[in-house]
């Protein structure tokens, strides 16, 4: 079977393709190559030039073998765009495999625009809403939750009547009427240092719609790098705490456990966004897990 120890070295476009074809994928090509590098999925190959005219372009052996990855991977999502937090995550965690000019188009690939952008943003709702939502909270409060947050996915900035239903729905699932109205309670997850709360979580969707609304005008590349920097450092904050934080987590406990390789690279964009926007809307990202955690 054709692995990664098969490559050892720079290859043409032609040897990427015939790469896919030893793997088992005869349905790679010329054209679809072009449109992964379009996507951010592969670098752009390097020239080669030498005294009488030049050589094919070449792609390094790392992009050989991320094409490898790329094609294992892509027979478990269902669109290109998720398939772009592969480059993602290994341009987040490991230096010297995607360069950043990939990893900033891979960037927009995974955003996307219109139905995809939403879609980030429902998804992201989800999973905010399984961690945080009260159990008593009644569906149509769920509902407006997930649809509000998923209107966000249009990069538009939150309004002042916008950011008050937006902290009325969070309210809703967090405390729902039958069990907080009476007591005047208020309901606060995670460790004692780091709590959260119905504040809390309206803080972290607004850095999400602020990091969507800049990726979408355009004008986030330059920023990349700098998230990245704030994600290394507050992630190995935050590993090296882990185990204190979950033993004081309660009922989020499970959001401290140590990332698999599997969630790095289905957790990449998640994680970059927020990242970002907590850059943005000028607020330290946690260094002590569940921000960071959250896939907002």
């Amino acid at each position: 079977m054709y692995t990664w120890e098969s490559i050892t070295g720079p290859g043409s476009i032609d040897d990427l393709v015939a790469d896919a074809h030893a793997a088992g994928h005869p349905d790679m090509n010329v054209r679809r190559v072009h449109d992964w590098i379009a996507k951010g999925l592969l670098d752009q190959p390097q020239l080669r030039t030498r005294h009488r005219g030049s050589d094919k372009a070449e792609h390094s052996a790392s992009q050989r073998r991320l094409l490898l990855l790329l094609l294992d991977k892509r027979q478990q999502v269902a669109h290109l765009s998720a398939l772009a937090q592969v480059p993602l995550a290994m341009w987040l965690w490991w230096d010297g495999y995607v360069p950043t000019r990939q990893a900033q188009r891979a960037w927009t690939t995974w955003v996307g625009r219109g139905r995809r952008s939403q879609e980030v943003a429902r998804e992201g709702a989800a999973g905010l809403l399984e961690q945080v939502g009260h159990q008593l909270a009644t569906p149509t409060a769920r509902a407006r939750f997930v649809r509000i947050i998923g209107e966000l996915g249009n990069g538009k900035a939150l309004t002042v009547r916008g950011r008050a239903e937006l902290l009325d729905a969070v309210r809703d699932v967090m405390e729902p009427d039958t069990v907080f109205a009476a007591s005047g309670l208020v309901r606060a997850l995670g460790p004692a240092q780091t709590p959260m709360t119905v504040e809390t979580v309206v803080a972290l969707i607004e850095a999400f719609c602020a990091a969507l609304g800049r990726t979408l005008d355009g004008r986030v590349d330059a920023l990349l790098e700098r998230a990245r920097a704030v994600h290394r450092a507050s992630m190995t904050d935050y590993l090296a705490q882990r185990g204190d934080l979950a033993a004081e987590a309660g009922e989020l406990a499970g959001l401290f456990g140590e990332p698999t390789l599997q969630e790095q690279f289905d957790q990449a964009g998640k994680q970059l966004l927020l990242v970002l926007g907590m850059h943005l809307i000028h607020r330290r990202p946690q260094s002590q897990g569940p921000s960071s955690a959250i896939p907002v």
